[in-house]
């Protein structure tokens, strides 16, 4: 019983690290503000730097080998759901606004903008589809992949899921300092995260993996990376 709330709970708060990040991008990070310099900006990455981390590191095999000593492995995803959540939310709340004000479209410009993040968040719910929701969410249990996904997205680029994250908070209409200084910090560490996230799926495919590749040459970006 204590294992399934565990389980659930850390599913919500997932869920709600999600909404309270989409509405801070819309409201809090949309407000018009004077630019504050350098200071908040380098607080901004160091802090985001703690959440990264945590997603890169907990990730890797030996890590998560270290951490089943002292932690039941069946409740390891929802262990990384529920700390990631977490940090997730302490992002929001923490983030000191940089301020200043990149541009600010209206008319038929700020339709293209809209069309370019609705395409990144269908992208992203298609790529969420692809992969299992309920097991990105801790509350399936993750089970050995037989077959490596390469249908709808993700014959398009291999990280389909980073292409929508860019989409939508680059493809804002009024790209604010603070939009801007997350769009750019959240998308470098996805950037940086690929290679280390592509030698895992290396490891448990194999060459179908190495093939895959193969036929689908760009990582996150089509024609660019």
């Amino acid at each position: 019983m204590l294992e399934r709330a565990f389980v659930w709970t850390g599913g919500l708060a997932f869920v709600g690290s999600l909404a309270l990040t989409a509405w801070w991008f819309v409201v809090w990070l949309g407000r018009a503000s004077a630019y504050a310099g350098w200071g908040p900006l380098l607080f901004d990455v160091l802090l985001f730097s703690v959440f990264a981390l945590h997603h890169s590191i907990l990730a890797r095999p030996l890590v998560k080998t270290a951490v089943a000593r002292i932690w039941p492995e069946r409740l390891l995803r929802s262990l990384y759901v529920w700390v990631a959540s977490l940090l997730l939310i302490l992002v929001c709340l923490l983030w000191r606004s940089v301020g200043g004000d990149v541009f600010h479209d209206t008319g038929a410009l700020a339709i293209l903008h809209a069309f370019v993040q609705t395409a990144g968040v269908v992208l992203i719910g298609l790529s969420v589809r692809a992969i299992d929701a309920l097991e990105l969410a801790g509350i399936r249990r993750a089970t050995k992949r037989e077959n490596l996904q390469i249908t709808g997205p993700y014959h398009l680029v291999r990280h389909p899921l980073y292409l929508g994250w860019m989409l939508v908070v680059f493809g804002a209409a009024h790209l604010t300092g603070d939009r801007l200084a997350f769009a750019v910090i959240s998308s470098l560490y996805l950037i940086m995260a690929v290679p280390w996230e592509e030698r895992s799926l290396e490891r448990e495919f194999g060459q179908e993996y190495l093939r895959y590749k193969q036929q689908v040459k760009w990582r996150i970006i089509p024609y660019l990376y």
